[in-house]
């Protein structure tokens, strides 16, 4: 847990992060709750966003895999496309996030895709399907985030936003 790994991005990205003098592969991760569950984002862009996730460490008390723990997943994935798709001027603020819980998992890891549903001027909507080792739908999620304007100074949201 906590080890470095590639993410794959759009060369387009990278380099309008480096022309701001931000290396974006260093800079990005799933948050200090995604690294505790070891969320390992593999691919992101505006149009897909995966991610790993074990299912051990990640349970509920009757040992499968917990609704909590996917609802993590599915918000770190849909947040992360709809940064990309804000870029550089924006930040992504989830307002609405629903899962719909298939199948329990007991074991292995699950991966997550997120893909875009709507992508907007203020707001971005993506789908996030998450499966098992077996390619099984394990949850399907809805997260919608509203875009808004990044301080330029801090990359944080504008002062009274």
């Amino acid at each position: 847990m906590g080890e470095q790994h590639a993410v794959k991005f759009p060369q387009e990205v990278l380099e309008e992060y480096a022309a701001l003098g931000i290396d974006l592969p260093s800079l990005f991760s799933a948050g200090h709750l995604g690294e505790r569950m070891d969320i390992r984002i593999l691919e992101a862009s505006a149009e897909r966003v995966v991610a790993t996730m074990p299912v051990e460490g990640n349970t509920q008390p009757y040992g499968l895999l917990h609704g909590g723990a996917s609802a993590v997943l599915a918000e770190t994935l849909g947040s992360v496309g709809a940064m990309m798709h804000g870029g550089i001027t924006k930040i992504a603020v989830g307002v609405d996030l629903n899962c719909t819980h298939h199948r329990g998992v007991r074991s292995g890891v699950v991966t997550g895709v997120a893909t875009p549903v709507h992508r907007g001027r203020s707001t971005a909507t993506y789908e996030v399907v998450i499966s098992d080792e077996q390619e099984r739908r394990v949850c399907t999620a809805r997260l919608t985030c509203l875009l808004r304007d990044a301080d330029p100074a801090g990359g944080q949201a504008a002062a009274g936003a």
